[in-house]
């Protein structure tokens, strides 16, 4: 049954001057609740509803809550003096009240996308949940979860529903603010047009294609030097059927950028949008449910999960001190931040691009992987400053529990060592009570696909482009964990990540990994730099383009075994009872250019030899599957003594013994070609 409601108003103008809720979310409209799948019952949480609206905030500038929003005090205001803003949102919440009041589980969505149904439901993935193979197995739901998705981002792409926030533009008094920003590109095919924005988002516009700040380099590497491509071979252009039309959001050269370069454009823009306020619209949204009694989707608890970008954007949220909302109460109770390595982002800063993520080979430099990386407060030697993730929290009893989640992938290609060793690289940092550091041993940043596509396997080996390690399985029960630990603090398993005092964390040039024919090891690994953005950066406004680099933190990465498969962390079944070697890093093998440098997420799938004689003919360092199991049936016995020990160790849901055989008997029978 569908029930649809047209701007129905949950707060109205009343709640402005409410003195116990405050200025944050002001209105909600009801788009649209109905029944998901028909009414059916996930369990004993019964039947759910999908919510779909618009929700409305209105932020106090003179809140200390709110002091670190960059530009918020250039904002225009409404007539009672606060800074507005609008989202969309979609709610899936239980239709009867959850015993104990309920918990949400609310996902920062990744550049406007839903994730949590795939990731945590085995559902197929969509912008719009209502089919019954998007809600998979129902796992969020049989949890008694209500799922909260709102836009915090204001420049995803233009496409039907991706979350959107609403934001302002800041000015001077009225007067325009113009800036520097800056956009980069890595050229891995001849093109002649390339988009200002990332990943197709909605970018600055130039403000005078002429202005001399405006300026194009090429360079051949990450760190190589950059040489100005001359004004008069480039415009702000783009082609459109067949023509070539001005446009002040695109790049173009008659003869073509060049494959396998790096190129990176630096041009002034005008009225920056007030990005912190996404921050805000994620802190009030989860206030809102917890402390409001008119909201349509009520809880007593709050769970965040972040994905990659949004796990950094959580990192952010943390160190900013947004956990206290306007009326200094506690917003989300527990946090899970996945796939972040030691990021942070361009979340709150002027012409800030959120988008951007500075990865080893691609978006280079921005302001990402940056002090401070620990929870616990350190000293930079280099630098003299001093500073923690929770430093700047407005109440340490605001602090919330934290599962932080990385992959093989994130030590090798997003810093993730210095989430937990010194500064200098050279001790273990421990995490505090509230925080548990989980690393996923061997996977890549996602989970890549199985079967192999045959134009994966690299030449000249049987390796693979890609990395089907599945770390969901682990995913899901620690969001089991996590929300038992919320709910009634059932302590999770204890942190699992390499460390510097058993060996099991070392730099790149010790990790003893077998010589395999036809693949290399890296000998790079993405670094975080000291970076100078300029005097005003403290504030949030950026001025030197591109930042001036200084000493590079000290980057560490899993030991692996004699499979090549990463130690020190969650090890799945695939890494315990092993047919393969999987690698969480893959070099640009075959590209134009950087051969050398990481591809951007993906890790490599290296099978073992099955039998002794092929093993003695390729002259394998690694066992054969031959001399590891007797047959099929060996094999999945000890898939099942593996996976019996995770659950045992709470990183493997009992319910999920079958599925995981299942899966390991079809990589069984496709290397044996059965």
């Amino acid at each position: 049954m569908k029930r649809t409601l047209v701007c129905l108003a949950i707060l109205a103008a009343a709640a402005l001057s409410s003195p116990l809720f405050g200025a944050r979310v002001v209105r909600v409209e009801i788009e649209s609740r109905e029944d998901v799948l028909g009414g059916r019952a996930f369990g004993p949480a019964g039947p759910y509803e999908k919510i779909t609206g618009r929700v409305y905030f209105a932020l106090d500038p003179a809140n200390p809550m709110n002091a670190r929003i960059v530009d918020l005090d250039l904002t225009p205001r409404n007539a009672d003096g606060l800074v507005e803003a609008w989202a969309n949102f979609v709610v899936l919440r239980p239709t009867s009240p959850v015993p104990g009041g309920g918990t949400a589980l609310l996902e920062v969505s990744n550049r406007g996308g839903k994730a949590s149904l795939p990731y945590f439901n085995r559902g197929t993935r969509t912008m719009d949940p209502s089919a019954v193979e998007h809600f998979g197995d129902g796992l969020l739901m049989r949890l008694g979860l209500t799922v909260i998705w709102v836009g915090w981002q204001h420049d995803v792409p233009i496409q039907e529903g991706r979350l959107r926030l609403h934001v302002p533009v800041a000015t001077e008094n009225g007067i325009p603010i113009q800036g520097v920003v800056r956009s980069d590109w890595t050229v891995d095919r001849p093109t002649t047009v390339l988009a200002v924005g990332h990943r197709n988002h909605v970018a600055y516009p130039v403000v005078d294609p002429n202005d001399p700040v405006n300026v194009l380099t090429v360079r051949d590497d990450r760190e190589a030097p950059r040489r100005t491509v001359p004004r008069s071979e480039w415009r702000f252009a783009r082609e459109a059927d067949g023509r070539v039309l001005e446009d002040r959001t695109h790049i173009y050269i008659e003869s073509g950028f060049l494959a396998g370069k790096i190129y990176e454009l630096v041009y002034r823009s005008q009225d920056p949008k007030v990005v912190g306020l996404g921050l805000a619209a994620i802190r009030d949204m989860m206030s809102y449910a917890k402390y409001d009694p008119a909201s349509p989707f009520p809880v007593t608890s709050g769970i965040a999960i972040g994905i990659s970008q949004t796990g950094r954007f959580l990192r952010h949220f943390l160190y900013q001190g947004f956990n206290s909302d306007e009326q200094g109460r506690k917003v989300f109770d527990g946090l899970m931040i996945h796939t972040a390595g030691a990021g942070r982002g361009s979340f709150n800063h002027r012409f800030a691009q959120p988008s951007r993520d500075a990865h080893a080979y691609s978006a280079f430099f921005y302001p990402t992987d940056i002090f401070p990386f620990t929870g616990r407060t350190q000293s930079d030697p280099e630098t003299g400053w001093r500073d923690g993730l929770f430093a700047h929290a407005h109440d340490s009893f605001h602090i919330p529990k934290v599962f932080y989640t990385n992959t093989g992938y994130e030590y090798w290609g997003r810093a993730a060592s210095l989430i937990h060793t010194s500064v200098d690289g050279t001790t273990d940092i421990e995490p505090f009570p509230h925080e548990r550091i989980y690393h996923l041993a061997s996977g890549q940043h996602f989970v890549g696909r199985f079967p192999p596509p045959p134009n994966t396997q690299l030449p000249g080996s049987n390796a693979y482009r890609g990395n089907p390690l599945n770390f969901l399985f682990t995913m899901r029960a620690l969001l089991s964990r996590m929300v038992e630990w919320v709910r009634d603090g059932t302590e999770p398993p204890p942190s699992a990540f390499p460390r510097i005092d058993s060996g099991t964390l070392v730099p790149i040039d010790e990790v003893k990994f077998p010589k395999l024919r036809g693949v290399e090891f890296p000998g790079v690994a993405h670094v975080a730099y000291r970076a100078d953005y300029g005097p005003r950066w403290p504030r949030g406004i950026i001025e030197v383009q591109p930042p001036k680099l200084g000493r590079s933190f000290p980057i560490l990465v899993p030991q692996v075994d004699d499979f090549g498969n990463e130690l020190g962390g969650v090890r799945t079944v695939e890494v315990l009872a092993p047919i393969a070697t999987y690698a969480p890093w893959n070099l640009r093998t075959g590209f134009p250019g950087g051969t050398h440098q990481l591809t951007d997420f993906l890790g490599t799938y290296i099978p073992l030899p099955k039998t002794e004689a092929e093993r003695r003919a390729s002259r394998e360092p690694r066992p054969s599957i031959e001399s590891l199991y007797s047959s099929e049936d060996d094999y999945l016995a000890a898939v099942e003594r593996a996976a019996r020990l995770l659950v045992d160790q709470g990183f493997l849901l009992a319910e999920e013994l079958s599925e995981v055989s299942a899966r390991a008997r079809q990589q069984w029978r496709w290397l044996f070609g059965s």
